[in-house]
């Protein structure tokens, strides 16, 4: 009531000393997290606190690397999460040894664990055309889509997209995700199939997937509707974030180079493109790069 603020990190003054509990209650402290963005802080808050909840009473001071190991084990079927965590114990390690607990940090002992999965799942032609048929026009499912299928916008910056990002005929906004550096700048031309449905949204609309109560839609609740909406329509293994690779497979297809395709998405790599497009049509490559042969 006063205005006066515990201490940052849940469990701070509990913690036994030198153990994880104590040291991730430090690490909250530390210039490294408090200059992340807070959508980066909840996910990395997240992931902790699940590590806390198992491993907090345990010694920081003594890990030895037969104790990662089994940790990394235990999450084998998962190696994606699992190489998060490598990630995010990384960090802690590294402040274990600048307080002089350690000597040296063991994580760079234990290799990330190989990820075979190819991540999202891209949208076929034949999936979208399905959630167009259970998704008429006009409907917010049918706008989402259609925001996200011709912008190629994630979640977190399809929500705010709205009327003032349009002009000239073009959408532009500036990715979230990388605001730290700036903000990629994403300036494109509106695909016809976007401006009609663009052209019906409401016009005092300040964005366009607002909520009933006229107010900005959160990514985590768009992602949700999603995903409600994809297992109606019959769709289990697509999402939101296929659609930005779906967007970068069509781009392919029609014979976009890949820094064509950046300009639309936002990548900041060529690396990052390649991994986007790797579900595109290779026939329909082929053909393309043999007719500029003749």
């Amino acid at each position: 009531m006063t205005g006066l603020r515990s201490p940052s990190g849940a469990g701070s003054g509990k913690a036994s000393p030198r153990s994880f509990s104590d040291l991730i209650a430090k690490y909250y402290q530390t210039a490294d997290f408090l200059g992340l963005k807070s959508s980066t802080k909840t996910t990395y808050r997240n992931m902790l606190e699940r590590f806390r909840e198992e491993h907090g009473d345990k010694s920081a001071a003594r890990l030895e690397r037969r104790h990662l190991k089994a940790i990394f084990a235990a999450k084998s079927e998962t190696p994606a999460a699992a190489n998060n965590l490598r990630d995010r114990l990384k960090a802690l390690l590294d402040l274990a040894v600048d307080l002089e607990w350690r000597k040296e940090n063991p994580i760079f002992t234990i290799k990330p664990l190989k990820v075979r999965s190819k991540g999202f799942h891209t949208w076929s032609e034949e999936e979208i055309d399905k959630f167009y048929a259970k998704y008429s026009l006009g409907t917010l499912a049918h706008t989402a889509m259609t925001l996200m299928l011709f912008t190629g916008a994630a979640r977190a910056d399809a929500v705010k997209l709205g009327k003032g990002n349009i002009q000239a005929g073009r959408i532009s906004y500036r990715r979230q995700k990388t605001e730290d550096d700036g903000g990629v700048l994403i300036d494109i031309p509106i695909h016809p199939e976007l401006r009609a449905v663009l052209d019906i949204c409401p016009k005092n609309a300040f964005t366009f997937l607002e909520t009933q109560n006229g107010k900005s839609r959160s990514p985590n609740g768009l992602g949700n509707m999603m995903r409600e909406w994809c297992n109606e329509a019959g769709l289990p293994n697509c999402s939101s974030h296929g659609l930005r690779k779906a967007i970068a497979r069509r781009l392919a297809e029609a014979g976009a180079s890949p820094h064509e395709i950046m300009a639309v998405t936002g990548h900041l790599t060529l690396a990052e493109v390649t991994r986007y497009t790797m579900d595109a049509n290779r026939p329909i490559l082929a053909d393309g790069a043999i007719e500029k042969l003749k």
